[in-house]
């Protein structure tokens, strides 16, 4: 793992060519298709096939791994600790903003107060086993699916960026980035020098257009989470749409890749973190990157409608 150097264009330090090309991290030069490791936490009864999967992403080219401490209450970082190594030079990017809650209603709490960002910035470097940590997202709870901040959790975006921004002047973090935030926070935020935006974001559910053309008027990669959508209940899926299947049987690739290739060829500053826990859906989600769409199959996919991402889930 490592927070500074630079890597070919064209090929990552490992000589693989980068999956849907190159793009832009935080300065860096990074495969525009990386790994989500929060499935990673369903091997947990299976630590060798988690670095096995570590390692086989590496080999295919992914250069950016997306985690958190709360993954498995360490367990994720604990395992990219051991699989990933300084010559890989792979950006890790971990997130603050929640932690585990072992016996709560759900599996994670919010932990947005300054003094729990620091606290969580502290735990994912120890787990991580790192002097710096390369990017780390806040995650707010602005807009998107998931839990709504109560009470001593709603914080404003100011008073948490003032405890990054110190981190980062500490050398604990490399750049910054913000994740389930609105196109006004984002834009109050510019200042402190945010490099990527995480928010819910598929073919499906497009309500982010305007926070996303600001990203890319300001330089700022794109980081969709729930890609495919259909994480919960109630939430549309790129899978279901007639416009994908019929694109999937046409170039006989898979649904989800439609999914995947359709965000890619949507705006240059996307970056994708599909995870998972098998290496045969690894190749397949890497394999996206190499898909083309003709107008007509492109049009079509474009004229889905965008349907709301809003569950909240407290």
């Amino acid at each position: 793992m490592t927070s500074a150097g630079t890597s070919p264009t064209s090929d990552t330090s490992a000589g693989a060519p980068r999956p849907g090309g190159p793009g832009r991290l935080a300065g860096r030069t990074v495969s525009r298709i990386g790994y989500g490791a929060m499935q990673l936490e369903r091997l947990h009864g299976d630590r060798k096939a988690g670095v096995a999967l570590l390692r086989r992403a590496i080999e295919l080219g992914v250069d950016h791994i997306d985690t958190a401490q709360f993954y498995g209450d360490g367990f994720v970082n604990d395992l990219i600790r051991e699989a990933i190594h300084p010559q890989d030079q792979v950006v890790v990017v971990s997130k603050v903003g929640a932690e585990p809650d072992q016996g709560g209603p759900l599996p994670l709490r919010l932990a947005q107060r300054p003094e729990q960002l620091r606290a969580s910035v502290e735990a994912n470097l120890a787990g991580l086993g790192l002097e710096q940590i390369p990017v780390v997202n806040l995650r707010r709870t602005d807009t998107g699916p998931g839990l709504r901040a109560e009470g001593d959790q709603v914080v404003d975006v100011d008073d948490q960026l003032a405890v990054l921004t110190g981190l980062r002047d500490e050398g604990k973090i490399g750049a910054i980035g913000l994740s389930s935030v609105t196109y006004d926070v984002l834009r109050r935020a510019l200042p402190a020098g945010i490099v990527c935006v995480q928010n819910a974001y598929s073919l499906v559910t497009r309500a982010d257009e305007e926070v996303l053309r600001l990203c890319a008027a300001e330089g700022i990669a794109w980081v969709p989470y729930f890609p495919l959508g259909g994480a919960f209940a109630g939430m549309p899926k790129v899978t279901d749409e007639p416009a994908v299947l019929a694109a999937a049987r046409s170039l006989a690739r898979t649904p989800s890749q439609i999914g995947l290739a359709w965000l890619l060829r949507h705006a240059e500053n996307v970056l994708l973190i599909p995870g998972t826990s098998d290496t045969g859906h690894l190749g397949e989600n890497l394999a996206a990157g190499s898909i083309t769409f003709d107008e007509t199959t492109l049009a079509a996919l474009d004229a889905v409608p965008s349907r709301t991402a809003e569950i909240p889930l407290g």
